[in-house]
């Protein structure tokens, strides 16, 4: 052997590794150490020995009260974080999926010990079951993300879906109202979507207008086309109703399944908008994984070059993205009316659009990604609902969670977050 041979056999592995994975470590450990010292903190501050939670949307006759032991959930949480975190940093968590995992236990951990420190107080009252909420709140990001999800596939940045979820919002209500039927405002969202998704593809592929600027031209041109026309409508009785007071979408129980304990008066009573929210889900996934136009989309996304050369239409592929995303923007406008509030009123959607984007980036571009992490913005929101009547817990500060996840996950916290590669490329042919 020579001694080459021997000095390169002698090098520990450690030392040719990418110098990122010990920054990543670096992080990984920093950021457990603040979760372990809360949960340390959590389990020093308790105030009361036991919390009473409801498994439940309100109390009422013949609704079980149950109860948690504070401290012991406290130092099992502490642990579980403890052991993961030293995993983590070990680097023994190598399959992502294994990883993925492991971060959802530690951090269903840490919400539990935090939610048990945040009720373990005087006059707390009942921890209520926050999946109903949460579930209602995660369903336009999520058809947001979705919209997100198939433009950016194919490399065209989607900024303007707080744009397209106002505008559906409205014409959403005012085809309700006219018809008196809550499905047609869905209609009328659909409709909306794909308008506005159709100025962005006529702008962003055939004038090659820089997409980031042209997302928040198109979210300015929603905001004041919607405030323009809601100020047409008379604050007449007779008038208004018939413009803008659209019926609201009831629940509908799904036999057997909306009686499973805990988890089926959430999922499986509710609008026919939440079920076509879980619907798209699965078939976004299918269409961009599992059939041959997906693939094109993907291609164009991320060779658009390569992908022409073997005939692919490249714009071609663009537009059709672009104008399906729109027809679930769209959906995810109409929650905010038909689906929920009933009239619309400006300032309805409330900056979503641009949680359905950090959900998509969260979610690494991936539907199911996305779904997990539009459901991790909606449990944080209606968490910070109930614990706003605690005062234990600022709800303005509580609802920060969420972006600084994001920002913690796209700074690399569980590895590198990388968009398709031709994502905002303009593609002109040669």
């Amino acid at each position: 052997m020579s001694a080459t041979a021997v000095a390169t056999s002698g090098l520990r592995s450690d030392t040719v590794r990418d110098p990122s994975i010990g920054r990543r470590r670096i992080k990984i450990a920093s950021v457990f150490t603040v979760m372990a010292a809360f949960l340390l903190w959590f389990a020093l501050s308790m105030r009361a020995s036991y919390v009473q939670f409801l498994l439940a949307k309100y109390p009422g006759p013949g609704v079980p009260v149950h109860t948690l032991a504070t401290r012991p959930t406290a130092w099992v949480s502490l642990a579980v974080v403890v052991v993961i975190g030293g995993l983590a940093v070990a680097d023994l968590l190598a399959r992502r999926s294994v990883k993925v995992l492991a971060m959802s236990i530690a951090g269903l951990a840490f919400a539990i010990s935090f939610l048990v420190w945040a009720y373990a107080a005087p006059n707390a009252g009942f921890l209520a079951d926050p999946l109903p909420g949460t579930v209602s709140f995660a369903t336009p990001l999520i058809l947001g993300a979705m919209s997100g999800c198939l433009c950016e596939r194919s490399a065209v940045i989607n900024v303007a879906i707080e744009g397209q979820f106002l505008v559906a919002a409205f014409l959403a209500s005012v085809f309700a109202s006219m018809t008196q039927v809550g499905s047609l405002g869905l209609l009328g969202g659909v409709i909306a979507g794909i308008a506005m998704a159709a100025l962005l593809a006529l702008f962003a592929i055939k004038y090659h207008v820089n997409q980031v600027v042209l997302g928040v031209v198109l979210i300015l041109l929603a905001t004041g086309l919607t405030g323009f026309f809601l100020d047409q409508i008379p604050n007449v009785g007779s008038v208004t109703d018939f413009l803008n007071n659209p019926p609201v979408l009831l629940p509908i129980a799904i036999p057997g399944l909306a009686s499973i304990p805990f988890l089926g008066d959430s999922f499986f009573n509710q609008t026919i908008l939440v079920y076509i929210m879980y619907a798209s889900v699965a078939f976004v996934t299918f269409l961009i994984f599992r059939t041959r136009w997906g693939l094109r989309v993907r291609a164009v996304g991320e060779h658009p070059t390569a992908a022409d050369t073997v005939g692919i239409k490249v714009n071609r592929m663009r537009w059709q993205a672009v104008l399906l995303g729109g027809v679930f923007a769209g959906l995810g406008g109409a929650f905010f009316t038909v689906g929920s509030a009933g009239a619309f009123n400006r300032g309805d959607t409330g900056g979503n659009g641009f949680i359905a984007l950090a959900a998509l980036i969260m979610g690494r571009w991936h539907p199911i990604g996305a779904t997990f992490a539009a459901l991790f913005f909606g449990f944080m929101e209606s968490l910070a609902l109930q614990l706003g009547t605690t005062g234990r817990v600022p709800s303005d500060l509580l609802a920060m969670a969420p972006y600084v996840a994001t920002i913690v996950v796209v700074a690399g916290f569980v590895g590198r977050v990388r968009p398709p590669a031709a994502d905002g490329e303009p593609y002109v042919k040669g």
